[in-house]
């Protein structure tokens, strides 16, 4: 099957295992060319492992600290002429490199907020693992099941009034205005519910009540606060509210259930998250621009190699800021980088896109999240879509 990208709204419904594959070799060899992290964990459970900052995650605790992996996804594989989702790919990929490289790795593909996901993953660490050392928590659904059968959806909105600022049409490459509506009081409950720090600490609740984690180990969440031009749709919107929901969690995960629980600010990077969000996908590829020009761009591998070797276990104590925070923002956060990426903020509009952002890098990092547009891959070529996962429980 030749395979295309097909593009609706802020996803692509296809995805290529041979893109896919050399991105994560190209993750893997970047992570083996650098220094090994002091004291790092050895037997590692991703939730969200399949896609950005969480697969990097996955990569880093294998190949940087030698760790055995287990991680949870929710993708699909191929069926007839659908590809398998990329997630789907990206886990046969690194699967298939790591039980070369001698790396124990498995993974649970189902609902992470699900009480058989949870009991599954529990039964696979204490039979092959016996406990985990460390925990990292990067789920970014757009929907949770509740116990109760409650359904709840997240929504990308403001709170208290509407947000009019520049957004970008990817499709079209042109600059103009959105409003964003204020949400309702059930739309910001129903979003904290699904993007707070609830799931995260009953993950914890139900290792500790299982005997599956260690006494001194580590557990990390990832969020993002952004400059004051992203404000009003992130850190003051909805998420924002879910992301202080979760900031709380780590509290209540080190004062009740005694584990070392942080949460690590990231850059702002192309992820399908972020590419939903209106008024963000105009500000990272401007802030890709500033940052490639000073020579400080990361990729979500190299932001988490750093959490892991510079940041959480780099032989001294863990750094953080005054809220107990792991701040990876600190190069996107330079006074130099948002004075410059403000500047281009003010004058930027359709007839100078290309002299005032980094557009093409932007829709390439969007393209390589599917497998798309990776130097070396042919994609003319007739390839398989039936990837399997030899170690996955579908549940």
């Amino acid at each position: 099957m030749i395979v295309k990208p097909k593009v609706r709204g802020y996803i692509c419904t296809t995805a290529h295992f041979e893109g896919c594959k050399a991105l994560i070799q190209q993750q893997i060899n970047y992570v083996k060319s650098q220094p090994k992290p002091v004291n790092a964990p050895k037997k590692v459970l991703v939730l969200g492992a399949s896609m950005g900052y969480g697969l990097a995650s996955r990569i880093v605790a294998a190949y940087s600290c030698g760790a055995s992996t287990l991680g949870v996804i929710f993708d699909k594989q191929a069926d007839g002429n659908r590809t398998a989702t990329s997630g789907w790919y990206n886990t046969a990929s690194f699967e298939q490199i790591a039980a070369a490289d001698g790396y124990y790795a498995k993974t649970i593909n189902g609902d992470a907020y699900s009480d058989a996901v949870k009991k599954q993953v529990i039964e696979t660490i204490k039979r092959d693992l016996g406990k985990v050392d460390m925990v990292v928590y990067s789920l970014a659904a757009p929907r949770r099941m509740d116990k109760d059968g409650t359904l709840y959806t997240s929504v990308l909105k403001t709170v208290g009034e509407s947000f009019t600022n520049k957004s970008i049409d990817l499709k079209t490459n042109t600059v103009s205005e959105v409003t964003v509506e204020p949400a309702t009081e059930e739309e910001i409950f129903s979003t904290v519910k699904v993007m707070g720090g609830e799931d995260w600490k009953e993950w914890i609740s139900a290792l500790k009540k299982a005997n599956a984690i260690e006494d001194n180990a580590v557990t990390v969440a990832y969020s993002y606060i952004g400059p004051s031009i992203t404000h009003p749709m992130y850190f003051d919107g909805t998420i924002g509210k879910a992301k202080e929901h979760l900031l709380n969690t780590s509290k209540e995960i080190i004062n009740e259930l005694g584990i070392n629980a942080y949460i690590s600010v990231n850059k702002a990077l192309v992820t399908q998250s972020s590419s939903a969000i209106p008024i963000v996908p105009l500000y990272i590829s401007i802030l890709y621009k500033v940052m490639k020009e000073k020579g400080s761009h990361e990729g979500c591998i190299e932001q988490m190699y750093r959490l892991f070797a510079q940041k959480l276990f780099n032989g001294d104590k863990v750094l953080v800021d005054e809220n107990n925070q792991i701040r990876l923002d600190d190069l996107e956060m330079q006074p130099d980088i948002q004075k410059k990426v403000l500047e281009l903020w003010n004058i930027i509009s359709s007839e100078n896109i290309y002299e005032c952002s980094d557009i093409e890098g932007y829709k390439k990092d969007f393209y390589n999240l599917f497998g798309f547009e990776v130097d070396g891959i042919d994609y003319d070529k007739d390839i398989d879509v039936n990837v399997s996962i030899n170690s996955i429980n579908n549940i």
